[in-house]
């Protein structure tokens, strides 16, 4: 269940009034950025423009002038607008899993875009849409879509292996001499024009502020829904969150937007203890500082052990430390780090008896399509705070310099204007 929003309007507190405002310079940067759109110049044709493309393992971006072919039966071309980068680019890049290497690849998953035009059959959305893609759809049909119980979609669920469009097996994209290049995560946003299934596109407020619209792609909504719909975090509970990237940041938002009364950030890096305290969280702990495994001291801390945990470092021995973090008897731990073959969960099943439970979240549990406009509409009201989370800005022929930045810990996400 999304949080209740809170409504704006022109009687309203100053603080909402101040939200009115933030919308509305938010609305002026959507203006700036889409007056020159013209959808009708390109419909139907191929579009010949630029995307950064990756050719092998940690090679750097090229910009290459591409063919973006128009949209088949059930799918949807946007001009996307803004890309931020995330850290499974950054592991795509590298090329860490070789069982998932496909090149010559446009990668990218976060961004915000305009729908140029849409393909048989889609009737959701048009042309001249304000819209996020995401990378694990929601048909709507599917027995999966059909039940309360998952967010995945039987056929357009995440897939790191999958490098061609669902509908006949090929790509969108080729070079100016007809060699294909192949798509990433059902998305693709290292490009000026992107070719997606209608079930990955969501439709957004044409007034949300669509810089910070992009971070919903990912990075947001998984930490926020790992809070809210994974972990189910109740007011006055206590928080433990290990990782303090952007989705731990983001879980800790999400926390605090829930009215947790103690959010502990766990974290090796204490410059990041300052961005946590922005996000919500109210202790901290720094392995690298105490004497004794992290749990006993978040015990210690609790009185017993913390009534959620949110794994976001996707490294096993810190998932063990986030599970015996919980308090015995109702403690949840909530998997949201990625974690490499062949890891397996470190725990006894002896250990589950004690109460404790332990799950994992894909995009946070949001269904994409039907409920990640609520939450666009959550961030636009101010139940959850998007400021702080883009801490680079850079021109998109500068994508390999954002790489960089990330590969170093300097930025939290760098936003590419496209």
């Amino acid at each position: 269940m999304l949080t209740q929003l809170p409504r704006c309007s022109s009687n309203s507190s100053p603080a909402c009034v101040k939200l009115l405002g933030l919308a509305s310079r938010g609305l002026h940067d959507n203006v700036s950025r889409t007056k020159l759109f013209d959808p009708n110049a390109t419909s139907g044709n191929v579009i010949t423009c630029n995307a950064a493309v990756v050719r092998g393992p940690k090679q750097p971006f090229l910009m290459e002038t591409i063919r973006v072919d128009p949209p088949k039966k059930m799918e949807v071309r946007i001009k996307i607008l803004y890309t931020s980068i995330c850290h499974t680019d950054l592991s795509a890049w590298k090329g860490e899993n070789e069982a998932q290497r496909a090149y010559p690849r446009i990668l990218g998953h976060e961004a915000v875009g305009l729908v140029e035009s849409v393909g048989e059959g889609v009737t959701d959305l048009k042309a001249g849409d304000h819209v996020i893609p995401i990378f694990n759809g929601e048909c709507g049909q599917c027995p999966y879509c059909t039940t309360k119980t998952t967010n995945l979609c039987q056929t357009y669920r995440v897939n790191p292996f999958k490098s061609v469009m669902e509908n006949d097996g090929k790509c969108r994209f080729s070079t100016k001499d007809g060699e294909p290049i192949f798509h990433f995560l059902n998305t693709s946003t290292f490009t000026e024009y992107s070719v997606l299934d209608s079930a990955c596109v969501v439709k957004i407020d044409p007034n949300s502020p669509l810089k910070k619209m992009s971070l919903l792609s990912c990075g947001v909504s998984t930490g926020v829904g790992a809070a809210w719909n994974a972990a189910n975090v109740q007011a006055g509970s206590s928080v433990a969150i290990f990782g303090l990237g952007a989705l731990g940041l983001a879980a800790s938002e999400g926390a605090r937007a829930r009215g947790a009364s103690k959010i502990i950030g766990v974290d090796i890096n204490p410059g990041k203890f300052d961005k946590g305290k922005e996000m919500g969280m109210t202790h901290f702990v720094n392995p690298k500082d105490i004497s004794k495994p992290v749990h006993q001291r978040i015990r210690e801390m609790t009185g017993g052990g913390v009534d959620y945990s949110i794994e976001c470092a996707g490294n096993v021995e810190v998932l063990r430390e986030a599970f015996l973090s919980t308090h015995d008897g109702w403690g949840k731990t909530v998997v949201v780090g990625i974690y490499p073959t062949p890891k397996m969960l470190p725990l006894h099943p002896m250990e589950l008896f004690d109460g404790r439970s332990i799950s994992g979240t894909i995009f946070g549990d949001f269904k994409g399509k039907s409920q990640l406009p609520e939450l666009a509409k959550a961030c636009m009201n101010g139940v959850v705070n998007l400021d702080g989370f883009i801490t680079h800005e850079l021109p998109f022929e500068k994508i390999n310099e954002a790489f960089e930045l990330l590969c170093d810990g300097k930025a939290l996400r760098c936003l590419l204007h496209v």
